[in-house]
């Protein structure tokens, strides 16, 4: 059965992005509880930015789950990402990301890899880049399955990245991958901008899509844009 969550931005230098709640998790668990959603998904600036210990009261007092937490934050306040030519800066990217893994796994919450993934470009063309995100992600799945949750991998679209973009660009891209612990994230306002066909794509990630992003035609929340959300929730069930 699919689950419902909300998301939190508790980054300040990403107020205004594509998130729903911005002012603390404790505000937001209680109307995401009288909304009826079933839990939140966490973008937060590090792994010790939240008290693991007052997020389980939260959760245990509104009957949540956190369905995912964010590493944007790596590239958005630290500015890391698993592309990086420097491969210190690539290890500290993996460094940032098995944060948030770590803090996601107790509360069964997956780490979604989205902004961090980079871009080519320069002295890195693309197979670079692709060889280098190959090799982070084939770290850092088995790394997730330690917690028992998989890693999500989001394309995104041509204006954030130049490596992958599409949902069957996805598909292909972790059946070379050696690790079977990667999903993908299929976000809608991105496959709006890449898809010819967003009910299409979703079926061909079929099995291979762990999260999915509700989000409208104009990154608003859903019902503030033009989306057809018939056959992509026809194409989910």
């Amino acid at each position: 059965m699919i689950k419902s969550a909300i998301t939190v931005s508790l980054v300040e230098e990403a107020r205004g992005g594509p998130f729903v709640f911005w002012d603390g998790i404790a505000a937001a668990c209680e109307c995401v509880s009288e909304l009826g959603f079933d839990a939140i998904e966490i973008f937060a600036p590090s792994a010790d930015a939240v008290d693991c210990e007052e997020l389980t009261a939260l959760l245990e007092k509104h009957n949540l789950k956190v369905a995912a937490v964010g590493t944007g934050a790596g590239m958005v306040k630290h500015g890391l990402n698993l592309t990086d030519p420097d491969p210190e800066k690539r290890e500290a990217a993996k460094d940032f990301v098995r944060q948030m893994i770590d803090f996601g796994g107790p509360f069964k919450a997956p780490a979604i890899i989205g902004s961090m993934q980079g871009k080519w470009g320069g002295d890195l063309d693309l197979d670079g880049a692709l060889t280098l995100l190959r090799e982070a992600l084939n770290e850092l799945g088995p790394y997730a399955a330690k917690h028992g949750v998989p890693l999500i991998y989001e394309p995104l679209n041509r204006y954030e990245t130049n490596l992958i973009k599409t949902v069957a660009h996805g598909v292909e891209f972790l059946k070379t991958l050696s690790t079977e612990n990667v999903k993908l994230l299929a976000d809608l306002f991105h496959m709006n901008i890449e898809e010819a066909d967003l009910a299409a794509a979703i079926r061909t990630g079929e099995g291979k899509i762990g999260h999915v992003h509700f989000v409208d035609s104009n990154r608003q929340a859903t019902g503030l844009g033009h989306m057809n959300y018939a056959p992509i929730a026809t194409a989910l069930i």
